[in-house]
């Protein structure tokens, strides 16, 4: 038992360590203060109606954004999602310290699963967490993306344990991690991890082979396919909900076949291409890997006092705090991506062990992290690759669900620092020191030879970036020619900061080989320098003012005096904002809205937007939603309300039913289409119908509540009641008069309608999604009979442990 604590011991040691400095680099979240997270704050609006709702129960419906949608990627809360109580305790801190410590821990199990000393692995799990591109997700609010890598390394070591012929611990810990990493929500970085898993798979295979080990290698992807199975039987509900809202967002196939502007569509499977490539990595800027700011770091880079621009207005009596407040954003950034809000810098020193690595380690595992680093790399480059991107997207299975190609660094991020430690830990733990010379200086000449490259370089680059035309319209010529300068500057002086890195990392080593320091001494330089060197970076796009109390995050949502008296209209309506359009969700804090901010929109309300509202095609769009209120900010920026007196209320009537053939001739019938008296559909179940309607008849919305709606109406004639309600296939019930179920129509292109006999009758929806419901419960038995398997393998365990005791 002794024994067992002194080996555990280090590793314990290891955590706590993690945790404290999880807390002191993000020591505001001490004060009560949270992160500007600009995501967050816009999920923050969009999920405050289900959270309301929330204390009555559990909502799978909104109301606030977009005209109405699932909340399945809003936070829904599904019945046994035992997995999420698991991540919970894990992320125990406050966040966004709860990420960085996940960084932290997985990396570090990973490394310990091949066989790296706990002191490199701790080392490795620094490297790894403070890359600056993990820290900036956080600084935006991209939560699930973060989330999900960082159980990367939680889910590679329960893979890499089954190589290892661990095949109990293997399966127990690969089925938790891959749970928690499904769990994250983030697919497109599951996805990515999964293109790593196959470079695993093909290098182990390769390596079965050439040993005349196959057998055990299906055996070990036997009982990684049956984690897999649980893993993904444990999220059922999650993804049963994601697969049937995917087909109805922005990711799942549109009905039209032409563009707005009347050409044939390319694609209308998945996301556009150009929208997938949009944020794809340059070849040369790829180098601010190394080299942080190669191409001006950021959009809003922080160069204060040392910089030419600031020089150049003081030396123009601008006054100085107007001048440091325009040097601490400065549009540095030349790269071709649209917004880039710090560059993917994993470190020179990390690149020099990389190096390293590649000439003096053996072990076979450098073979998948090498692979997985090339093609990460290359994917990254997307566009300027493209005829690599276009075969993933046209022939590669649901590559193209994903935009951002350039994320996929992500897989790099993980590989490039394991490699290091890798190169590290063989450098400082060979017995003949004298055979790492060679490989020394050849590491030495590559990445200085490197540096040096780009230092030379300078010359022949413009430093002329894709929003320069616009700097120079707003801010003048002689004003950007010293923005350009101070690209060339901080150009140079990252280079510097790179020579001056490796420098230092190659006079510790030497000296290591000529035994002039030892080991402790060598390592304990190197875990100072390579700590200091990325998050010296990391800490230039995170400052102190980058926090806020809870209470002035909430300021952003506070009304105007105009949005203020929106508030006394007591009666169910949507309100509309210019200004955000479908991309902000500040009215959605306060107001059912029209607009909204998410990743994957409804696709109907997007197209529907596209093709009339932003084309001035049909006004009446609006009246059709039901928008009572329009926002429009004035000339001084202040949010003026406009009342909308022809929006047409909950549920009315209408006099005429027309069939359509296709989504293109409804979405063109819509350019004229007199929304209050006509309906128009491709429901074959229907037929073009004249109604009778009288002046008496109507139809009322009594009682709301976001799953649950109930009418009553009143029509002297059979008629087709059409409800400013987003249709949405799956879940959605009509229950007449509490007896019957009557059957929903999609009509004008993305909304509600009911034939309702002749006579008064009370008319209520309900949501209740099957998803949801066969989710919970396939969640709930595979939980049962995982917690059976657990529990049986511990007692079988125990029972051979205390057998071979005996013997």
């Amino acid at each position: 038992m002794k024994e067992k604590i002194q080996k555990g011991l280090p590793h314990l040691v290891c955590v706590f360590l993690f945790i404290g400095i999880a807390l002191a680099f993000f020591y505001p979240v001490l004060q009560g203060k949270q992160l500007q997270q600009s995501d967050i704050v816009q999920y923050i609006g969009m999920s405050k109606e289900r959270n309301d709702f929330r204390e009555v129960r559990e909502s799978y419906w909104t109301n606030s954004a977009f005209g109405g949608m699932p909340t399945y990627q809003l936070g829904a809360e599904y019945p046994h999602n035992y997995i999420k109580k698991i991540d919970k305790v894990i992320r125990f801190l406050p966040r966004p310290a709860d990420y960085l410590f996940l960084y932290f821990i997985s990396f570090y199990v990973f490394l310990l699963v091949l066989k790296v000393n706990y002191k490199y692995s701790f080392l490795g799990a620094l490297a790894f967490g403070f890359s600056t591109y993990l820290i900036i997700i956080l600084t935006v609010g991209h939560n699930a993306k973060a989330h999900a890598i960082g159980y990367f390394g939680f889910v590679i070591a329960g893979i890499l344990l089954s190589f290892q012929r661990k095949y109990i611990l293997s399966f127990l810990l690969t089925t938790i991690a891959l749970a928690l990493e499904i769990n994250a929500n983030h697919f497109q970085m599951t996805y990515y991890l999964l293109l790593l898993v196959i470079i695993i798979g093909i290098v182990k295979l390769y390596n079965a082979i050439r040993k005349s080990e196959v057998r055990n290698y299906f055996k070990s992807v036997g009982v990684l396919f049956s984690a897999a199975i649980f893993a993904i039987l444990l999220n059922a509900t999650l993804l049963l909900t994601t697969k049937e809202y995917e087909s109805f967002s922005t990711r799942g196939k549109s009905e039209l076949t032409l563009n707005v502007d009347g050409t044939k569509k390319t694609n209308s499977s998945g996301l556009s291409r150009n929208y997938i490539t949009e944020y794809s990595y340059g070849i040369f800027e790829s180098l601010n890997l190394i080299v942080p700011r190669l191409l001006g770091g950021s959009n809003n880079e922080n160069l204060g006092e040392k910089s030419q621009t600031y020089n150049y207005l003081i030396s123009n009596h601008f006054p100085q705090e107007q001048v440091l407040q325009f040097t601490e954003h400065l549009p540095t950034y030349w790269g071709d991506q649209p917004i880039v809000a710090a560059p993917a810098y994993i470190g020179i020193v990390v690149f020099f062990f990389f190096i390293l690595a590649l000439f003096i380690v053996k072990n076979r595992v450098k073979y998948w992290l090498l692979s997985g680093i090339i093609v990460s790399l290359l994917l990254s480059w997307g566009k300027n690759l493209s005829f690599l991107t276009d075969f993933m997207i046209d022939y590669f299975p649901l590559y193209n669900k994903f935009r951002a190609v350039s994320s996929i660094q992500t897989i790099l991020e993980f590989c490039l620092p394991a490699l290091a430690i890798f190169g590290l830990y063989h450098f400082l733990t060979q017995s003949q020191k004298e055979e790492y010379k060679k490989p020394l200086f050849y590491t030495g000449t590559i990445v200085g030879g490197l540096l040096l490259f780009l230092w030379l370089a300078k010359g022949g680059l413009s430093f002329e970036g894709i929003n320069d035309a616009y700097y120079s319209q707003v801010y003048g010529n002689e004003l950007l020619e010293q923005i350009i300068q101070d690209r060339k500057d901080i150009y140079t002086y990252d280079i510097l900061r790179g020579f001056l890195y490796i420098g230092s990392i190659f006079v510790i080593l030497y000296l290591f080989c000529i035994n002039k320091i030892n080991k402790k001494l060598a390592f304990i330089f190197i875990c100072i320098l390579m700590v200091w060197d990325i998050v010296g970076v990391t800490s230039r796009y995170l400052r102190e003012d980058s926090y806020s109390f809870p209470s002035e995050i909430n300021n952003y949502f506070t009304l105007s005096e105009d949005e203020s008296e929106i508030l006394q209209d007591k009666s169910i309506f949507r309100v509309f904002s210019i200004n955000e359009a479908l991309n902000g969700a500040r009215t959605s804090y306060s107001f059912h809205s029209v607009g909204g901010y998410h990743a994957a929109k409804p696709r109907k309300i997007q197209e529907l937007f596209d093709y009339q509202f932003y084309g001035n095609k049909n006004p009446e769009i609006l009246n059709l939603l039901n928008v009572k209120y329009i926002l429009q900010s004035d000339k001084q920026g202040q949010t003026r309300v406009m009342t909308n007196p022809d929006a047409l209320g909950n549920a009315w009537f209408v006099k005429n039913l027309y069939v359509l053939k296709n989504a293109d001739e409804m979405m063109k019938s819509l350019d004229t289409l007199s929304v209050k008296e006509n309906a128009i559909t491709l429901d074959t179940n229907l037929k073009n119908t004249h109604y009778i309607t009288d002046s008496l008849a109507g139809i009322k919305l009594e009682q709301y509540e976001p799953d649950r709606l109930v009418y009553t109406s009143d029509n002297q004639q059979k008629g087709l009641a059409v409800f400013s309600e987003i249709y949405y296939p799956k879940g959605w019930k009509a229950i007449i008069d509490h007896k019957e179920e009557l059957p929903i129509y999609e009509v004008n292109y993305t909304l509600r309608a009911l034939e309702i006999p002749a006579g008064k009758h009370h008319i209520e929806f309900l949501f209740s999604p099957k998803s949801v419901e066969i989710g919970g419960k396939i969640t709930l038995f595979s939980s049962i009979i995982f917690l059976l398997v657990a529990i049986g393998i511990f007692f079988r365990e125990n029972f051979y442990l205390k057998k071979l005791k005996q013997e």
